[in-house]
């Protein structure tokens, strides 16, 4: 079930097209833009030209289209995490709502949450003004209990939206609902919300960089940042030359972890993800799936699945290794075993596609911070600002970090100024070896914990060590 090494990247010229689905269908070209040409000035420097960076950019040229934003860039625009990633544009953010609340109180939990379900709506919107064919689709989220041992978890997390008074967007399906959403193997129901879409990634990334340059940015392209400054004179600073600002916007999520200062910041965590050609009518028909929902299932080494524009299934899952020392690396994106498990995993879920092609599979790192939580960062005394640590699910809190860093940037005071990533900073995570050991056995343990459930048909306890540090 793997695929050739036709679709892996060339090891010497890159072929930016080659390491993703969505690159090589974003409909742009790929050729890099011209790198940084010698030390420069200007208002606003943003390191990383993925979602994050570019909605910083976009945002803040909105609000002042008289600044000097330059965007540098080790590769291109869109080469990381957004032009990789599941195609989930959700409002789900990567602490629970039941943790939110035990953190940041009821009414913070209450803002975020309302927050983010604007912004699925603002990146629809954002794609319609621009004229960005990003395949934007809101067909709603479904969380699948596959097996009864699935059900007291999305039955726990319904309780806990409606004890926080945010019930009525979601809808608790049984077996029979959730097949009139979508057919697969073993669901014993489903917890639904509308409020999540599904796009075209690498159209979304590429076609934003575009709208930006339309601002009145510059992107520069294959321009490695080496290490920034803060202070009297911030800067980002690469072998090109160095890029001062007034402000430096840090915004490289995963690969922030190559610069000294922000190394155990983040872990990178590899996702791969794996891509059935496209179905036909009949087999369609027999999965259903006609609202394009995104979905996932409720385990601890999480899946997560989405349908394309063009009638294939996206399947992809956490299950790669990490690697010893934070390493991020292209040999990484592909990882055999993972992949043909997750191809198996496809056909567990659907087992009338048996003998279907898969086309395509890639992978690429995410951020994850010690607790789980992004944080959303300014400090005007030394110049700089961040976001980061989305732990995969960046596509819409990125689009509200861009946002949030305008206003905190410009000094508007807004709702988005006090929600609870803002201000926030992680602990670092512990030094290598722990570092190494720690998450391999998390990993181990998660995977062993699910194979379980499966097995003897009981949910998880909770009570485990493994489940204890994940919460902390």
């Amino acid at each position: 079930m793997t695929l050739s090494a036709t679709h892996a990247p060339n090891a010497g010229r890159k072929e930016y097209g080659a390491y993703s689905f969505w690159l090589e269908t974003c409909g742009d070209d790929l050729t890099p833009r011209p790198s940084l040409p010698g030390s420069i000035d200007v208002d606003i420097a943003v390191l990383g030209a993925g979602y994050t960076g570019l909605w910083t950019a976009y945002y803040l040229l909105q609000r002042d289209p008289s600044l000097r934003v330059a965007i540098v860039e080790a590769e291109i625009a869109g080469f990381g995490a957004s032009g990789r990633n599941g195609a989930w544009c959700s409002s789900d953010f990567s602490v629970t709502p039941g943790m939110l609340a035990k953190r940041y109180g009821r009414e913070g939990t209450r803002a975020l949450q309302a927050a983010m379900w604007d912004t699925v709506d603002e990146v629809g919107r954002v794609c319609h003004h621009e004229r960005i064919d990003a395949h934007y689709t809101k067909g709603g989220e479904l969380r699948v209990a596959r097996g009864r041992h699935e059900v007291p978890l999305i039955e726990s997390d319904y309780a806990t939206y409606r004890e926080l008074g945010l019930g009525d967007r979601y809808v608790l399906l049984n077996a029979r609902e959730t097949a009139e959403h979508l057919c697969v193997t073993g669901a014993a129901g489903a917890l639904y919300t509308p409020e999540c879409a599904t796009i075209h990634p690498g159209r979304l990334v590429r076609g934003l960089a575009r709208a930006v340059e339309r601002c009145g940015a510059t992107i520069y392209e294959q321009t490695e940042v080496t290490d920034f400054r803060g202070g009297a004179r911030p800067a980002l600073l690469t072998r090109h030359g160095d890029v001062r600002a007034k402000t430096v916007v840090l915004a490289g999520e995963a690969y922030l972890t190559r610069l000294r200062a922000l190394h155990r910041q983040l872990m990178p965590v590899y996702s791969l993800i794996v891509l059935t050609e496209s179905l036909t009518d009949a087999q369609w028909a027999e999965i259903g799936w006609a609202g394009r929902e995104c979905v996932s299932s409720n385990k601890y080494v999480v899946d997560y699945l989405s349908h394309t524009a063009d009638g294939r299934i996206l399947f992809g899952s956490r299950g790669a290794p990490y690697h010893f020392g934070s390493r991020i690396d292209d040999a990484y994106d592909r990882h055999e075993p993972t992949h043909d498990a997750i191809a198996a995993q496809i056909l567990n879920w659907f087992p009338s596609l048996r003998g279907i092609r898969f086309t395509h599979n890639w992978g690429g790192a995410v951020g994850m911070p010690r607790d789980w939580m992004p944080g959303f960062t300014y400090d005007r005394s030394s110049g700089l600002a961040s976001a980061r640590g989305y732990t995969g699910h960046g596509v819409a809190p990125s689009n509200l970090a861009g946002r949030t860093l305008a206003d905190l940037i410009t000094g508007v005071r807004s709702p988005l100024t006090t929600l609870p990533p803002v201000g926030h900073r992680s602990r670092n995570w512990e030094p290598e070896p722990l570092r190494w050991l720690g998450t391999r056995y998390m990993q181990w343990t998660y995977d062993r914990i699910d194979r379980k459930a499966a097995f003897t048909g009981q949910p998880p306890t909770g009570k485990t060590l493994p489940e204890w540090l994940g919460r902390h």
